[in-house]
């Protein structure tokens, strides 16, 4: 099965469940790495929709 491109929406939905996840956890160094990755996604939506306005 071949894998879809992530969208600049699906990289949004993915910020937001890490996010979400890292709101719950009381962990701080595994909270942080999910802010980490969250911030990743939101770098990678932001550059997915910046190539799509070309």
């Amino acid at each position: 099965m071949a894998e879809q491109p992530i969208t600049p929406d699906a990289a949004i939905e993915n910020a937001a469940r890490l996010l979400r996840a890292a709101e719950l956890e009381t962990n701080l160094a595994l909270m942080e790495r999910l802010d980490e990755l969250a911030t990743s996604w939101l770098s990678l939506a932001h550059l997915l929709m910046e190539r799509e306005a070309v």
